[in-house]
């Protein structure tokens, strides 16, 4: 999963530093994330895992890092 993870921020999360030098915890708006860049990479992440964010998810902290990515999927996967 992180390896897909880290393929869409890579492709869409603009990130101003190599996606492959940050650790799960890296803020990646402070790697160079924009909000735009963020709602990119949600759909990508929806697209590719087949899952649907919730309301309730759609906050800065789901898409802080890889780690908190990670966990999102995880239990939206564990619901379906």
């Amino acid at each position: 999963m992180n390896d897909e993870i880290r393929r869409i921020l890579k492709e869409h999360g603009r990130l101003s530093v190599d996606v492959q030098t940050l650790t799960d915890e890296t803020d990646l708006y402070q790697a160079g994330m924009t909000s735009h860049a963020s709602v990119n990479v949600m759909l990508a992440l929806e697209g590719t895992f087949d899952v649907e964010f919730p309301d309730r998810m759609l906050k800065r902290g789901v898409f802080e890092s890889i780690a908190a990515i990670r966990a999102a999927i995880q239990e939206l996967t564990a619901k379906g």
